[in-house]
Order: structure tokens, then sequence, then C-alpha cells
């Protein structure tokens, strides 16, 4: 089906068009100079992130990017899963779940503790991919934000 590298400058160009079609369904505005200088560091080994890429090299159809973490109450480095995405026309394939088993294979052997993420609640077919993957709803937290 699917296949998952980790991507590298060189995908830069590949991957901004997919970043910019999760935003725009997502709703989050942002200019591609930003965005540019949000990913570039992580295509370039910075040891607080990567991003992989879902399918052909030539053609990927969507990826995976995470942020690293530290946790006390996890015990170790944790991981926040903070963008899945996936082409609106080749979805509902398997694609964004066998990313995503990938990316918990590959994470698994590196003393990852927790992984976490963020969904819409009104998004069923998204929470109902993570709950198949493993993910269970901390109903008793609430994910805040205080933006700089």
């Amino acid at each position: 089906m699917s296949s998952l590298r980790l991507a590298t400058p060189e995908d830069l160009d590949r991957l901004m068009p997919l970043v910019a079609g999760f935003h725009a369904e997502e709703g989050i505005e942002q200019d591609d100079d930003t965005r540019r200088g949000a990913l570039l560091p992580l295509l370039e080994g910075s040891p607080h992130g990567a991003i992989w890429m879902i399918g052909p090299r030539v053609a990927p159809v969507g990826y995976v990017a995470v942020s690293f973490g530290w946790s006390i109450e996890f015990g170790g480095i944790d991981v926040f899963l903070d963008e899945l995405y996936v082409r609106e026309k080749v979805r509902g394939r398997g694609m964004g779940s066998e990313a995503l088993a990938a990316l918990v294979r590959a994470l698994s052997g590196q003393g990852i503790k927790a992984m976490h993420l963020e969904v819409d609640s009104d998004n069923e077919r998204a929470r109902a991919l993570y709950e198949r993957m493993g993910f269970q709803s901390r109903n008793r937290y609430h994910l805040m934000t205080h933006l700089f």
C-alpha cells in the first residue's frame, strides 16, 4: 500500500503543497515563508522533530510530522504527533493506518515512552483511525495552548 520514509531537505518542494493542503482543510492560516521556516529544520535533522513522507518518492500522497519532548509522567521521551495528512483522493485505502503503524514501529525501538495527538472531536473518521491504532482519550485532561 504505502511506504514511509524519513523526509530530507530534497523533499521540501513536494512537502510544501501537502502541508498547505492539510492546513487549508484544518483552517490553519500560515503563509509559505512561515511554513517553509517550520519545515526546513525538521528536514535538516533537528532534534526537536521529524517528518516522514507517505507514498512513492517522486509523488508522495501524504506526510506525518512529529515533535519530541520529555515527560516525567511517562518516564522519558514522548512524541507529539503534530500532523498526519493523506491526500483526499487516496483516503480510505489504509495508507494513513499503514503509515501510523510504520511510524509506531520505527519509534518503538528508540526509547519513546508515549505518543500524543490532538484530534478535532467532530472528526469521527480520524478519531476511529487513532482508536484502532491504540490511542486512548485521556478525558480527565484537556489540551490548552498559550500563543507567544
